[in-house]
């Protein structure tokens, strides 16, 4: 059935919401532009004549999309090469959402959208409509099908397991930036010891890259063993020039709302590392290496200027 131009244009204006919405439900921003463009189509088949809120029949037909995709996302991740971390989102991008309240851009930070995996489909579902996007839980349990009571058993079951992995509050943006300046600084000394000062005793190291470029099975756990990996990951070897393709320019930006770390060759964007910084110091290092998962971030980084790079690495 073909849509009216103002059918269209309503779909449109809601999009951004529902692109944001989507990434947040599946941590890929690839899948989420796919399950927008399915919802579109859906949209098109039903018809609009009969539907009294487009808004509420939009979010629940892509919820429901996202949910089929989270199930079937767990059983290709099990078999996944390696760690399968978030598709990093570069400072700018619309498809971060709303950030107006501290919950709303905790919802969308890299460290969460990593906790959201170990939550079930329904419990992210729940979790990132009502902190990300404000619904109250009578609109949750008509997009789920659920009762009211149950959207808000789950909603405090999910942010508790959220809560969990998250001990620790972070430190703002002006701060961290002088924390990462500092971590770089010790980082190309080739000296562990600055780098230990540096991170928190339990920090960790999580590296993705999906099989296409050598990332580490198992994590990095404590400080010292995070230092060494550091000071190796950006000790010059030609190994690891012949490997990307070049000499990588290294910039410090934001990713997800917080501090990042961004490699780029001749404009292709290699890497993003994602810092999270607490009071007590660097707790985890998040690098996001595989190809497939960059491409958007590519795109974003050639829409702006970035200036000189910090320094090239390796």
């Amino acid at each position: 059935m073909a849509l009216t131009v103002n059918d269209v244009d309503r779909f449109e204006a809601f999009r951004p919401r529902l692109e944001a919405l989507a990434y947040r439900l599946l941590g890929s921003a690839s899948e989420a532009e796919d399950a927008v463009q399915e919802t579109f189509l859906r949209w098109q088949a039903a018809g609009t004549g009969h539907i009294r809120v487009p808004e509420a029949w939009l979010t629940k037909a892509l919820t429901n999309l996202c949910l089929n995709q989270l199930t079937s996302a767990r059983a290709r991740r099990e078999t996944y090469v390696g760690h399968w971390l978030p598709e990093p989102l570069l400072a700018g991008d619309p498809m971060l959402g709303p950030a107006d309240t501290a919950e709303q851009r905790e919802s969308v930070s890299y460290a969460v959208l990593a906790l959201l995996e170990r939550l079930s489909p329904g419990e992210r579902a729940v979790y990132v409509l009502r902190a990300a996007f404000d619904y109250p839980h009578r609109e949750i349990a008509e997009i789920l099908d659920i009762t009211e009571a149950s959207s808000q058993q789950i909603y405090h079951r999910a942010k508790k397991h959220v809560a969990d992995g998250r001990t620790r509050a972070e430190i703002d943006m002006a701060a961290a930036r002088r924390v990462v300046d500092e971590f770089l600084a010790a980082a190309t000394t080739g000296e562990t010891e600055p780098l230990v000062r540096l991170l928190t005793e339990d920090a960790v190291a999580i590296g993705d890259g999906g099989g296409k470029v050598p990332a580490r099975a198992k994590a990095f756990e404590g400080a010292l063993a995070v230092a060494k990996f550091m000071r190796g990951l950006f000790k010059p070897a030609k190994a690891k020039r012949d490997m990307v393709g070049g000499s990588p320019e290294v910039h410090v930006t934001s990713a997800n709302g917080g501090p990042a770390i961004v490699a780029v060759i001749d404009g292709r964007v290699v890497g993003v590392m994602c810092l999270e910084i607490t009071a007590e110091g660097i707790s985890a290092f998040r690098n996001q290496a595989n190809p497939d998962k960059l491409t958007r971030a590519t795109r974003r980084w050639a829409a702006e200027d970035h200036g000189e790079p910090l320094f090239h690495a390796f």
